[in-house]
């Protein structure tokens, strides 16, 4: 597979199938995300529908008046030069059209507000629910698909609110209504114009398949456009590092070509649809002239009739051009929709209880009972682990990669739940337990902990934002950190950039541990979180790690020496597997695979 084609996979894991179940399927969820949107909205809503109501009867008004001023307000002014009617049908006009622009201004206003809401509302929710999924949707979703989905997709939706939705919505309501009073005028014309409704609701019909089809494509041409640039630059020390510029620049090329082709393929889309629709109208305009004047020459009608005919079919026919000219920006708003409801339709694989047992002060007895789990189906990672660790008990956890020893830690930490069995936590299953209480109780450092843009102070409360200065400062001297902080160029005010880049890899990683020691949990899991650390970094953790180890249950998971030798007690994974179980000295002497690893780790040292 070329990489080209790999990450042309990465779109298809997105892309919905385009039957007419899945079609359906995808329409009810947008429908139903933009209802639960527009609901705390009902009463600036009724008043935009009210106000677009009255827009239009004003609108329809004027040329209606105009009729009554050609056959009623004409003949006594040619005859006896009065010109009450056609005054007041010019003052009728003047007070019309200020109404239509004093309920259009009040419509675009109002729709302008719920639009902004609705944007406010739709961005807050996707990043809010983003957040709540767990880490096993955002593993396997791409970061560049997630900025996809809160950028380009809620944007997409924003142009339709900005520049198209008040135009669509008039639009809509001129056809109909136009419809019912060319009917009311002269029922013989009007079928004149219905004529040519098959062939416009045929394209009407064609253009909204095609381009509908067209368009969810098109959204996942930008995201993986999107998903290329965000890894690319999220990775950019290894793609400088190997020289990847060239190959990635390449693979960007043909992505942005796919994105260019679909791009095209809709723009070819309206240039067939809005053209043709001003053919119709104009096919229609003709044909309604002509008939009118056979109609007026034979007295069957009078000529403001037609007059006022013909303006209402300029108006029936303009808005549909509109239509035309935004039905692109609807499809794609209609497409991102589609994307954005089945994300928000997705739902955490670790949830909430519905009655979370409530766990106040953990003391971190932990008891693992008969668990089984496994990423794939068919493949258990851990296929039957009982375990017991008491309350206050450091525990190291050793064995080859793969053997289940961080994904014991992570169903500690409930990134994940166990496919059969229970964990229990001071007796409570995790399951139970309410999504504060856990991360209260448990806290989990690991080897590539993130740092945020911001100071040195605000990522250690990142945990505590409650927290003084005072007990901020505490945190980072009890870990050793204090030192290297106090030597930044502005102490712990210092701003250590996106992903804390102006720092080493073991700073980064002692402010880390600054940080879990400040949030005090009853469970602290070490993720291999000393191996960044160099020699002298790694002598003041250990100084700090008794300390910070201290009252609280510990679970450690490391490659050095150093760090298994101050546990309680030393757990071998094998295959999913605890193979021993001791304490440090007891398996040292007792020749097994602990006591091969600590004689490799002995001689890598001498």
């Amino acid at each position: 597979m070329t990489d080209v084609q790999a990450w042309r996979g990465v779109a298809a894991e997105g892309t919905d199938d385009l039957s007419g179940q899945t079609t359906i399927r995808l329409r009810t969820r947008s429908r139903r995300l933009l209802r639960s949107l527009l609901r705390p909205h009902k009463k600036l809503f009724a008043l935009a529908v009210t106000l677009l109501v009255v827009q239009n009867v004003a609108g329809l008004a004027a040329p209606y008046l105009i009729k009554v001023g050609i056959d009623q307000g004409l003949p006594p002014l040619l005859a006896r030069h009065d010109a009450r009617v056609i005054t007041a049908v010019v003052l009728a006009i003047i007070a019309v059209s200020a109404l239509e622009y004093a309920t259009k201004r009040g419509f675009l206003m109002t729709s302008g507000r719920i639009g902004q809401a609705l944007l406010f509302d739709l961005r807050r929710r996707v990043f809010s629910h983003f957040q709540r999924l767990s880490l096993a949707f955002h593993e396997k979703y791409t970061s560049g698909r997630v900025i996809s989905r809160l950028t380009s997709d809620v944007d997409s939706i924003g142009e339709l609110v900005d520049g198209g939705i008040d135009d669509l919505v008039i639009a809509g309501l001129n056809v109909v209504s136009i419809a019912a009073v060319l009917l009311v005028l002269d029922w013989r014309m009007a079928l004149v114009v219905l004529a040519g409704f098959p062939v416009l609701l045929w394209l009407s019909s064609w253009f909204r398949r095609n381009s509908a089809r067209e368009y969810r494509v098109n959204r996942e041409k930008i995201a993986l456009v999107i998903v290329h640039f965000v890894e690319s630059l999220g990775g950019i020390r290894a793609v400088q590092a190997f020289r990847r510029e060239r190959r990635n620049n390449e693979i960007f090329a043909v992505l942005n070509d796919d994105f260019r082709r679909s791009q095209v393929r809709a723009i070819r889309l309206v240039a067939v649809f809005g053209p043709g629709i001003q053919l119709i109208g104009n096919i229609t305009i003709g044909a309604v002239l002509g008939y009118g004047a056979y109609r007026v020459l034979h007295g069957q009608t009078e000529v403001g009739v037609l007059a006022a005919f013909l303006l209402y079919l300029r108006r029936f026919f303009e808005p549909m051009q509109e239509l035309s000219q935004f039905y692109n920006a609807l499809q794609s708003a209609t497409a991102a929709l589609e994307k954005l409801s089945g994300v928000l339709e997705e739902e955490p694989s670790v949830a909430d209880p519905a009655e979370p047992v409530p766990l106040p002060h953990a003391r971190g007895e932990l008891v693992f009972e008969a668990v089984r789990f496994g990423y794939l189906a068919g493949r258990p990672v851990l296929p039957d682990l009982d375990l017991r660790i008491p309350a206050g008990q450091t525990v190291a956890v050793v064995g080859s990669t793969g053997a289940g020893k961080t994904t014991a830690a992570r169903l500690v930490a409930r990134f994940y739940d166990p496919t059969e069995g229970e964990i229990r936590l001071d007796g409570v299953n995790l399951r139970d337990l309410s999504e504060a209480d856990l991360r209260r109780a448990v806290v989990m450092v690991t080897q590539e902990n993130f740092l945020f843009a911001g100071t040195v102070a605000e990522n250690i409360a990142f945990g505590r934002p409650d927290a003084t200065r005072e007990e901020i400062v505490a945190a980072a001297e009890a870990i050793g950190a204090g030192t290297f902080i106090r030597s930044l160029p502005d102490g712990f005010d210092t701003d250590i950039r996106k992903r804390g880049g102006r720092l080493s890899a073991g700073q980064r990683q002692l402010i880390a541990f600054a940080r879990a020691f400040l949030a005090d949990p009853a469970v602290l899991i070490l993720d291999e979180a000393t191996s960044s650390l160099d020699i002298p970094s790694e002598r003041l953790v250990q100084r700090a790690l008794r300390t910070i180890l201290a009252d609280r249950t510990a679970i450690i998971i490391a490659h050095r020496l150093s760090t298994v030798e101050i546990a309680d007690r030393v757990l071998v994974f094998e295959s999913g597997e605890i193979a021993e179980d001791g304490s440090p000295a007891t398996l040292t002497e007792s020749g097994g695979r602990y006591a091969t690893l600590h004689r490799q780790w002995a001689e890598s040292l001498a």
